[in-house]
């Protein structure tokens, strides 16, 4: 019995259209729903245990790339021009986070965090500081 494999050399590869690394879940899952909305046929992969990997959506058939990047591409921009007439909003409004608002929240915090800055400094500049 004799199996015959055929490799179509012409045949579409894979593309990365989007990395994941650090990506807000919210914006993934909007990814991934207009992609099925358009019929892109993708996959997803994980950085994997140690973070080595590529995470990311690819593309099955790299004939459909103009179109799913125009899509991603315009839904980025919508979604930039989103948090900016929120950010916006905020500061009409008085409501967005400032480093005063955070020092009266959470003051312990924020000492905790200068004091390890601080020490960090001191720890680095301190065999030149010894040097001299």
């Amino acid at each position: 019995m004799s199996i015959h494999v055929h490799y179509d050399l012409e045949a579409t590869m894979t593309t990365l259209l989007i990395r994941l690394n650090n990506a807000p879940e919210d914006e993934v899952d909007d990814i991934r729903q207009l992609l099925d909305e358009n019929h892109i046929d993708y996959y997803e992969t994980d950085a994997g245990r140690w973070g080595f990997s590529v995470a990311g959506i690819w593309l099955r058939d790299d004939s459909q790339l103009q179109k799913a990047t125009e899509l991603v591409d315009t839904y980025q921009r919508e979604r930039e021009q989103r948090a900016q007439a929120r950010y916006q909003e905020a500061r009409r409004s008085g409501t967005n986070e400032t480093f005063i608002h955070r020092i009266l929240h959470s003051p312990i915090a924020v000492l905790v965090y200068l004091s390890l800055i601080v020490l960090i400094l001191y720890l680095s500049i301190l065999p030149f500081i010894q040097f001299l």
